[in-house]
């Protein structure tokens, strides 16, 4: 007999508006656990699930339809930022109290919103897939991620095996780690939450599941003198290859100014060398020194002189427009880039655009070197790439000089994430031909397209980046201010921070008995100025204006915030809650 907390509460109601892959799939998940959940498409599609509304997403009698009236959440998921703000306009005009859930690619729009309108949530798919990426690239297997003490960790589930480390290890001793934290626990021979597991004294055995945050390493490289060495003789092989036809058009200026110069002193035994050079140069560049040449000069070296003027014309009109591209054009910038190309241990990172950019900047913060390849001369992220002092090389990834270019055969990942799923498998397969061992993480759409790329190339990752973000959507609109969350079978869960009102179920109540009712893990407190970890948590008594930090199954949440009365009804179960 084990007792449990329940709230009488109608679940509330969510619509998803705009059943593309990720909409479908958000939808999807929300009907896995439970939620009272509606869809919005513009078509009739065989794909469509029951429960499903057909008309224009920004019309008011379509919303009406799908019920915004009286509808807690609204998910806009489009991937048309004018589209997804109509919705929300004509959205809030039926119903100015509903909770919305924003995909936009604008982040700086975004924030703008949310700090304008009140109960209004933006989200990016690129934000949301890129730690998971990133992870991937360091040969984390990441099923998710957390946001904790302004860092992103990486969530992993931890499958307890014959020769895994914690076989046979007391629950509790993983239990105060500040670089761990566990998430959730999955026994496999009976129904115990993770708290229950502490207080019973339980053993880990074989099938048993953990899932655990883990503490990102922030790694601070200082290069050493040898590597400084190699760098600059890098950079001036770089140096030669980018400066050949400059040095070349730069020595047939030489020899013909020197030649026209010989000419003409021999012409003139009274010409002195420098006059000379002075005549030579003044015709070879238009700028005068002619002066040599007069009426009574032979036709032949007035022919001379044409000839000089013409070739002279052409070597230093190709001259300048060498010498201008290489020193404020892109060859430039690509040797400059080239130069800092780190020489090992560092990852590249095929394709700028949004996810790959938020994919740079994680590893970038994390302290670890990063190349970037991309074939946009005009890229908008270029310039703020190339700000953060991270090389680029422009140029087609699924070539071989490009890929070497980078230093792929001594590099510690490539993630291609590219637009174009062709294209990332592409430069996927090209570098495995380069450098067989290089770590290779592949972005693919189509979720079952990926699972198939990954059992038949066998690279380290296949990621769908809709796969990845679509949990956080179904967190977000299930609740208020979502950590993290994490999918383990049919099971989503989430982070999150919820806090302590005098009518919350949980004030007044230990932490301890709180979790082993709800079936939730703690993880900290934010309490009278201070911060409670570890066993300190479990026997603090939750009082009004502490900050709970706690991960939970989603079709639990409705007990913390859905429907909250003043009354809480304790049950009895007779079994203990499957998750």
């Amino acid at each position: 007999m084990t007792v449990r907390l329940a709230i009488a509460a109608i679940k509330p109601k969510i619509i998803v508006c705009g059943l593309g892959d990720t909409g479908l799939k958000i939808f999807s998940l929300l009907q896995q656990q439970g939620a009272n959940v509606v869809g919005i498409h513009h078509q009739v599609s065989p794909d469509n699930p029951p429960k499903v509304v057909i008309g224009d997403l920004r019309d008011a009698a379509t919303l009406g339809a799908a019920g915004i009236l009286e509808a807690d959440t609204l998910v806009l998921t489009a991937n048309d930022d004018a589209l997804n703000l109509a919705i929300v306009t004509q959205a809030r005009v039926l119903n100015p109290k509903i909770r919305i859930v924003n995909r936009l690619f604008n982040q700086s729009l975004g924030d703008r919103l949310d700090c304008t309108l009140p109960h209004h949530t933006t989200m990016s798919v690129a934000a949301l897939a890129a730690p998971v990426f990133a992870f991937a690239a360091q040969g984390s297997r990441a099923i998710g991620q957390l946001q904790l003490f302004n860092q992103t960790w990486p969530l992993q589930e931890e499958y307890i095996h014959e020769q895994h480390p914690w076989l046979n290890r007391l629950v509790r001793e993983l239990w105060d780690d500040r670089t761990r934290m566990l998430i959730y626990y999955l026994p496999v021979d009976e129904q115990m939450d993770l708290i229950s597991a502490i207080e019973a004294g339980k053993e880990l055995q074989v099938g048993d599941r953990l899932i655990v945050a883990t503490l990102p390493n922030i790694r601070h490289h200082r290069q050493s003198w040898g590597e400084k060495f190699w760098k600059i003789i890098a950079s001036w092989q770089h140096l030669q290859r980018h400066g050949q036809p400059v040095a070349f058009i730069t020595v047939a200026l030489i020899i013909t100014i020197v030649t026209a110069t010989f000419i003409y002193a021999c012409f003139d035994l009274n010409t002195s060398p420098i006059d000379a050079l002075y005549f030579a140069v003044g015709t070879i560049t238009g700028a005068g020194g002619d002066e040599l040449v007069s009426s009574q000069t032979p036709d032949s070296m007035k022919i001379f002189t044409v000839v000089l003027m013409l070739v002279g014309a052409g070597v230093i009109g190709i001259f300048y427009a060498l010498l201008t591209d290489f020193v404020l054009g892109t060859r430039f910038r690509q040797f400059w880039d080239s130069a800092r190309i780190p020489q090992r241990d560092h990852y590249i990172i095929c394709g700028l655009g949004g996810l790959g950019v938020q994919i740079v900047r994680q590893l970038h913060q994390q302290g670890l070197d990063v190349v970037v390849i991309e074939r946009d001369l005009h890229n908008r992220f270029l310039h703020a790439v190339r700000a953060e002092n991270i090389p680029v090389i422009l140029g087609d990834a699924s070539l071989s000089t490009t890929l070497e270019a980078a230093g792929a055969a001594n590099a510690e990942a490539l993630v291609a994430v590219t637009s174009d799923d062709i294209s990332n498998l592409e430069i996927a397969l090209s570098t495995k031909s380069l450098a067989p061992k290089l770590a290779t993480i592949v972005r693919l759409q189509e979720p079952s397209f990926a699972q198939t790329v990954q059992q038949v190339f066998e690279f380290e990752a296949v990621l769908s980046p809709t796969e990845l973000a679509a949990p956080s959507f179904a967190a977000a609109a299930l609740g208020e201010k979502i950590l993290g969350n994490g999918m383990t079978g049919n099971t989503l869960w989430v982070a999150l921070a919820t806090l302590i009102t005098p009518g919350h179920p949980f004030c007044g109540q230990r932490v301890k008995q709180s979790a082993m009712a709800a079936d939730f893990v703690p993880l900290y407190i934010e309490t009278n100025c201070q911060t409670l970890h570890g066993w300190d948590i479990l026997e603090t008594c939750l009082s009004a204006g502490d900050v709970l930090y706690l991960t939970i199954p989603a079709h639990k949440l409705d007990a913390l915030w859905r429907g909250i009365s003043s009354t809480a009804l304790i049950i009895k179960e007779t079994t203990s809650h499957s998750v």
